[in-house]
């Protein structure tokens, strides 16, 4: 009896998964393909995670597919110290938006595909209170990001890591 309220429950089980299909994403040689690199979060977001931890370089044009879910793509030279064959789950299918697009030209990309991210200035400031303390909140615009994209963190983090700033 309880082997028979098992084989039910696992056929019902796999007949949810494959109902999904989930497939990877396939692209055709000569479609253009976004890259996705990643701030060091160590160093840039204090160990958060937000809105400014993914962001995608490129177009690049994909010069082959190799094997079920890698491509090699044509890197430029500013990228040699890159390996050109990439796991489909670095890409993003190209979508003609260039507001959300860093280029790779202007971003000094590191070998593990990581950037730095650096604070161009403070927009404003803001004491959040709590139940017993108070802390000051500061609005900052990031390099290579626009001023909507700014993002509040803690006063005395940003003092501390970026002292110009102040």
């Amino acid at each position: 009896m309880i082997k028979k309220k098992l084989l039910a429950i696992q056929s019902r089980q796999k007949s949810y998964t494959d109902s999904v299909k989930r497939r990877p994403l396939t692209f055709n040689v000569g479609d253009h393909v976004f890259l996705k690199v990643s701030p060091w979060n160590d160093v840039q977001r204090f160990r958060r995670k937000g809105k400014l931890a993914h962001r995608y370089i490129g177009p690049f044009e994909i010069l082959e597919r190799v094997g079920e879910v890698a491509y090699q793509l044509a890197l430029p030279p500013t990228l040699s110290n890159v390996h050109d064959v990439l796991h489909v789950s670095m890409l993003r299918r190209y979508v003609l938006d260039p507001s959300h697009v860093l280029d790779h030209d202007t971003v000094p990309v590191q070998d593990d595909l990581s950037y730095e991210e650096l604070p161009v200035r403070i927009l404003d400031r803001k004491m959040q209170i709590l139940r017993n303390r108070t802390i000051s909140m500061v609005k900052v615009q990031w390099q290579f990001h626009r001023p909507d994209e700014a993002t509040w963190e803690r006063e005395e983090d940003i003092r501390e890591r970026f002292p110009h700033l102040f």
